[in-house]
Order: structure tokens, then C-alpha cells, then sequence
């Protein structure tokens, strides 16, 4: 047990955890909990180590395995579009109009997250060879999905380099008991009960969780980018001057921020000329379907009752990157796994490499599993998308504290007496 920390669970105390509603417990190599939180870190094995378990080709770039992917998710958004603008009604709609616009709102997100992955890819430097090449296409792509790309790149870097830190770990960061008193979600939870503030939480992580976390930095680090803490400061995404960048990248964020409002002010016109309902069926359903997706990667491959998050005591950076989880995404026959470049099912290998071509990672993510699942440090969750969702939503609510080895628990745990 770290300093402050809990007790490891044993495999009797995920069993009880409603698994006729939540599903079967992660697999890890026949473990009930991650190996990676339990084994001593000086055991672990170091990033060359893994490293080296993996092809070297499976880390060089292509431009045309790059922007092949590119052209083809381009094809799919351009060929969901031309369907819906020749088979639906923008104006005197009738049902089959209205389902209509639904059913393309859902596959055009699915197929733009697309585009955001590849993105997200560039930011990292898993595009190209080339920075600068990187750059432009991510910017560009992500800016179309009012994203604001560098600072959206510096924050996620940061999700990076301190994955399940309590302290200075982005996105997700589990609220401490002590927040969820203060910020008044014992009382909602008493309320609403249980089942209605885990729909609660899927509200505000799955529809407004992404705006607001580029707007106020929720679930972010508890401290700055330095280890000075917050001390009221906003860290949105958007300002060059927020607390939340270093001074050496106020030009990028300017740049970034330029560009998002460059395509805010597009989608302003586009607006303006052809009327708010138009633009709202052929942009903004699938837009909140984006969001919908990025969030869920995020949380999920990182958030079950079996992943513990560190204090400053017990994080590693091996540590923290073996806590990550990846997942099936089959549904549709495999449709979102291959249109959002399998990057839910490769994650583990994400995590450990973030600049490892997309392209690569599928196999690159056999010979890792051939690596770490001997020495139980694969993490794979089987569950479908919908059973992991509610899962997360109704059993990891908040952690005791910010030190030690803090597994998430229930808002229902709170006040119930321990032996």
C-alpha cells in the first residue's frame, strides 16, 4: 500500500461489483487487477525494454500510408454527405427526413473522428517524418472540427507524459472525495439515485465534457505545467496568455487559435446564407458525434475499476502508461475500429509510443501483447462499447485522495462504514 493510499482489491471485490449489469471484469493476462499497479515499479520493464519487443519498421512513417489514409476517410465523409444532400430534406421535413438527418449525423461523426484521429496523430508526430508536414495537416483538419490544434497538442502531450498522475495527469482526472462534497454531487446523488447520476455522468462527459474541457481545462491537472499550483487561474485553451502553456508556446496557441476562428467564422457565413437548419444537419449533428468519440476514447481506455491512478509517490511514467486499457470496438462489424484507425484497439501501444504510425499499429500491437501479456501487463477489456460506458458512468465516480494508489470508486461509497 502506498502512503495514503488503499488497500489492493481483490478479485472477490470486483465480483461484487454489479457484474450481471457492468459486464466481466477487464482481463489482464488472468489477473483480476492491473499486474502494473500492484508489481513493485522498479520491476517493470523500461521503455527501451518494450521498445524493443517491436519490429523496427513498425516505427517508420510513409507519406503515401499517410495520406492514402487521409484520401480514404476523405472519400467516406464526401460519399455519407452527397447521400444525405441527395436523399433527405433540409426544409419541410417529414419523419423520414428527421430519422434521416439522425442516421447521417451518426455515421459522418463516425467518419470524421476519422479525421481527428489522423490529427490527433500529426500532433504527435505519428503522421510523417516531417514536423512541418505534420503540423499543416493537423491543423487544417482539426481546425475544421473547431478544434484549436497546438494547444490541444501541449495538453495532450501532457496526457501523455503523466497518464493516471493525480496531480499533474489531463483529461479525466478523478474528482477526490473531498471535491465530490464540496461540489454538492453526494446531494445530486441522493437525489437522482444511483443509475440516474451515472446517465449524469454520461451527459457531461459524453455531450458537454469536451467544450468544457477546452474551455476551463475540467478534469484537468491539479497544478500547472511548472508544479505551481492553480490558484483560481482558468486554463482554457484558447488564450496564448492562459496558465496552462509555457511562454514558449504562446505563438503557437495564437496560430491555432486564429485557425479556429477562421472556421468558426466559415461556419458563421455558411450559416448566415444558407439558414441555421442546413448547416445544423450537415455539421453540427455530426460534430457532437465527434466529440462524443474523442471523449470516449479518453475515458475509457483509461478508466475502469480496475485502474488505479498514482500520487507522486507511486507514479512512474511505465506505470502510468501500462495502465491503459485496450478495447474491441466491434460493433458494426468492426466499422469504428477501422474508420477511427484502431486507435481504441491499439492503445496500449499508443500509449507507450505515441509517434508509432497509426498505420503500424495494429501490428506493431501483436508483438507487444506477445511481450507483455507473459508477464501479465496487458490490459484488454472485452466488454461492447455501451456495457463499458455504463460501467465506468456507475462504478468510477471519484478516488479517497491524491496520494498513493487510488482506485476509482462509487459516489454510494461515500459515508459507508468500513471494517
Amino acid at each position: 500500500m502506498g502512503k495514503g493510499g488503499q488497500q489492493m482489491p481483490s478479485k472477490a471485490d470486483f465480483v461484487d461489483q454489479a457484474s450481471a449489469r457492468c459486464g466481466n471484469p477487464l482481463i489482464t493476462a488472468e489477473k483480476s487487477t492491473l499486474v502494473a499497479a500492484v508489481m513493485d515499479k522498479q520491476k517493470l520493464p523500461t521503455k527501451q525494454e518494450i521498445r524493443e519487443s517491436i519490429p523496427a519498421h513498425c516505427f517508420k512513417h510513409s507519406y503515401v500510408a499517410a495520406f492514402g489514409h487521409v484520401l480514404r476517410d476523405s472519400l467516406v465523409i464526401a460519399t455519407f454527405a452527397f447521400l444525405a444532400a441527395t436523399l433527405l430534406n433540409t426544409s419541410g421535413m417529414g419523419v423520414v427526413d428527421v430519422l434521416g438527418w439522425q442516421v447521417y449525423a451518426f455515421f459522418q461523426g463516425a467518419a470524421l473522428t476519422g479525421w481527428w484521429v489522423l490529427a490527433h496523430e500529426c500532433g504527435h508526430g505519428g503522421f510523417t517524418k516531417s514536423y512541418l508536414v505534420n503540423d499543416c495537416v493537423g491543423l487544417v483538419l482539426h481546425s475544421v472540427l473547431l478544434v484549436p490544434y497546438f494547444a490541444w497538442q501541449y495538453s495532450h502531450a501532457k496526457h501523455h507524459a503523466k497518464t493516471n498522475h493525480l496531480m499533474d495527469g489531463e483529461t479525466h482526472n478523478p474528482n477526490t472525495k473531498s471535491e465530490m462534497q464540496e461540489a454538492g454531487y453526494v446531494t445530486l446523488f441522493e437525489a437522482i439515485g444511483e443509475e440516474g447520476f451515472a446517465g449524469f455522468q454520461l451527459f457531461t462527459h459524453l455531450v458537454v465534457g469536451w467544450p468544457a474541457y477546452l474551455a476551463t481545462n475540467a478534469t484537468g491537472a491539479r497544478r500547472l505545467y511548472n508544479t505551481e499550483p492553480l490558484d483560481g487561474h482558468t486554463c482554457d485553451h484558447f488564450r496564448p496568455s492562459s496558465k496552462l502553456f509555457p511562454p514558449n508556446w504562446r505563438r503557437r496557441i495564437q496560430i491555432g487559435t486564429t485557425a479556429w476562428l477562421a472556421c468558426a467564422a466559415g461556419i458563421a457565413a455558411a450559416t448566415y446564407k444558407f439558414g441555421f437548419v442546413p448547416v445544423a444537419c450537415f455539421y453540427w449533428g455530426p460534430y457532437m458525434w465527434v466529440n462524443f468519440w474523442l471523449v470516449l476514447y479518453t475515458w475509457l481506455q483509461h478508466t475502469s475499476p480496475d485502474v488505479p491512478h498514482f500520487g507522486d509517490d507511486e507514479w512512474t511514467w511505465v506505470r502510468g502508461a501500462l495502465c491503459t486499457i485496450d478495447r474491441p470496438y466491434a460493433e458494426l462489424f468492426g466499422f469504428f475500429d477501422w474508420m477511427h484507425h484502431h486507435i481504441g484497439s491499439t492503445h496500449v501501444c499508443h500509449h507507450l509510443f505515441s509517434n508509432l504510425p497509426c498505420y503500424h499499429a495494429v501490428e506493431a500491437t501483436k508483438h507487444l501483447k506477445a511481450f507483455l501479456k507473459p508477464k501479465q501487463l496487458y490490459n484488454y477489456d472485452h466488454d461492447p462499447v455501451v456495457t463499458a460506458m455504463w460501467k465506468a458512468a456507475l462504478t468510477c465516480q471519484y478516488v479517497d485522495g491524491t496520494e498513493g494508489i487510488q482506485f476509482p470508486k462509487a459516489v454510494k461509497q461515500i459515508g459507508k462504514k468500513t471494517d
